[in-house]
């Protein structure tokens, strides 16, 4: 494409003058100001007034240079209150969601009997936090929420969701699953994309998640290590009730922040600090393992997989070492028994329980279901009343199809897609300049193994309505919008002796 040099509402220039600056320029934009290829900047000159307030040039000084100024003040006051929205605003809201976070994930009204009658602080905690964030957002940014991509699928599917209440086999159930756990959660989401716009802020709820999946293999390694082996006579239970109790459930959380360990670690400065993340990635692989999951151990090799080739593409050679090293350890202390367990994946006849044949049982019939009830499916949590013995459908994408229909499937798969998507454009961006980007490199790379370890072993468990894929986004989103916000925006003046250059950045 030719190069041209751009002016903007300047007369003609005289045999004296010369073009200070200049860019490649692509298209013209509306209003005059003309756009790069490359770095989305607009330059050209302005003329400068003399002590007896005629311009250098013969001919007057037009209105533009004191139009280009007043929007030059009011991008800057724009600029400023970005700042500040970004840096101090929503503190209150942050805090409560902080806080909501951690009683959601430790459940302290399950450690000790005293705490009992606090079951439900976890809602009047999110209560809370809306009541908060509401007024502020809209004194704030004028609006009730930003609307990236991400929420407006996530707001269809909770519109196809209601809808299919009325149609479920049992509303009453499907209306307690609704108003539960799902949309709770996606007013958490909506929560966190708006008010988590700083790194301390992303860092310190990544934080969070990552003490939670310590905390959780510290206790399966505890369990198996007394032979406190509750399910299914060689399995451990989650040692946080809720959601983690499950060991499906729990290996799949552990898959989730196993990537975010080692995106910290990366990221860190300082042996210690190094050595800290790595010890707990080790941990939670150590945690993953003692749950027998075969959907997480499928999570894991995905998630090794993305690091190994994104990380490492620098040096194949080193990390082709590092990963044949590490899977040697890895089959070296694997439990008893764990082999034997990952091969009825492709044998049932080795599951000493036949889980393996009657998940593919239940998987068929979800699929029957989903194929039968294609609009609004059976209704949220109702997949059971058809189901096998009474089984879910451990599945989440069969249980979204069969549940809801083929529609909230499409908009649960894209609210996935759409952030790794994104991300990858992120580590893209900042491939070539680790150092100087290298947290937004790292949580890009991290976050995108995070949520394709989520989307491999969710084909085995039943949680499209929980929390953990909602946590994610949300990180993957906060993300995004600090590191848009990290970008050059708004208007600047770079003067050069006599004249000055106006680079607009767009």
């Amino acid at each position: 494409m030719d190069w041209v040099f751009a002016r903007l509402r300047v007369p003609a220039m005289q045999e004296n003058e010369t073009l200070i600056g200049f860019e490649p320029v692509t298209r013209r934009r509306a209003g005059g100001w003309w756009e790069t290829e490359h770095s989305g900047t607009a330059v050209w000159p302005e003329r400068t007034q003399e002590s007896d307030g005629q311009s250098t040039a013969d001919e007057p000084v037009t209105e533009a240079n004191s139009n280009f100024e007043s929007t030059q003040a009011v991008k800057k006051g724009r600029a400023v209150r970005e700042l500040w929205i970004v840096g101090k605003g929503h503190s209150l809201s942050y805090m409560g969601l902080f806080l909501f976070t951690a009683v959601l994930y430790f459940r302290p009204y399950e450690l000790s009997p005293a705490l009992a009658g606090f079951s439900s602080i976890a809602f009047w905690i999110a209560a809370a936090t809306l009541m908060v964030f509401v007024p502020s957002q809209l004194i704030l940014e004028g609006n009730f929420t930003a609307l990236p991509r991400e929420v407006k699928l996530v707001l269809l599917l909770a519109i196809v969701a209601f809808l299919s209440i009325p149609l479920a086999i049992d509303s009453s159930e499907a209306w307690a699953t609704f108003s539960d756990a799902f949309a709770k959660a996606i007013a958490m989401f909506i929560v966190m994309i708006n008010v988590v716009r700083t790194e301390r802020r992303l860092k310190g709820l990544l934080g969070l998640a990552l003490l939670v999946g310590c905390v959780l293999s510290i206790g399966a390694l505890r369990d198996f290590h007394n032979g406190v082996l509750t399910i299914e006579g060689y399995r451990v239970e989650g040692s946080i009730g809720g959601m983690f109790a499950n060991p499906n459930d729990m290996a799949l959380y552990l898959v989730t922040v196993t990537p975010i360990a080692v995106a910290l670690l990366f990221c860190a400065r300082g042996l210690l600090k190094k050595l800290l993340f790595f010890c707990c990635t080790l941990l939670l692989i150590g945690g993953n393992m003692v749950t027998y999951s075969r959907g997480g151990f499928l999570g894991l090799l995905a998630v090794v997989f993305v690091l190994a080739w994104k990380i490492g593409r620098q040096n194949r050679f080193l990390i082709s070492i590092v990963l044949l090293v590490g899977g040697a350890a890895f089959v070296v202390l694997a439990p008893g028994g764990y082999g034997r367990r990952l091969l009825s994946i492709f044998f049932p006849n080795l599951d000493a329980v036949g889980s393996s044949t009657a998940r593919k049982e239940l998987l068929m019939r979800s699929l029957l279901v989903a194929a039968r009830h294609p609009f609004f499916g059976i209704g949220m949590g109702n997949f059971h009343i058809v189901g096998i013995k009474e089984h879910v459908s451990h599945n989440a994408y069969t249980q979204v199809a069969s549940e809801l229909g083929v529609l909230a499937l499409i908009f649960y798969v894209l609210f996935m897609v759409n952030p790794i998507k994104r991300l990858m454009a992120i580590e893209k961006a900042t491939f070539e300049h680790v150092k100087g980007e290298s947290t937004s490199y790292f949580l890009a790379v991290g976050l995108q193994a995070s949520l394709i370890g989520y989307m491999v072993s969710s084909f085995f468990v039943s949680v499209a309505y929980l929390w953990y894929v909602y946590y994610l986004v949300g990180f993957a989103v906060a993300l995004r919008r600090i590191y848009q916000s990290r970008q050059p925006q708004g208007l600047q003046v770079e003067g050069t002796g006599t004249k000055k250059v106006a680079v607009v950045t767009v």
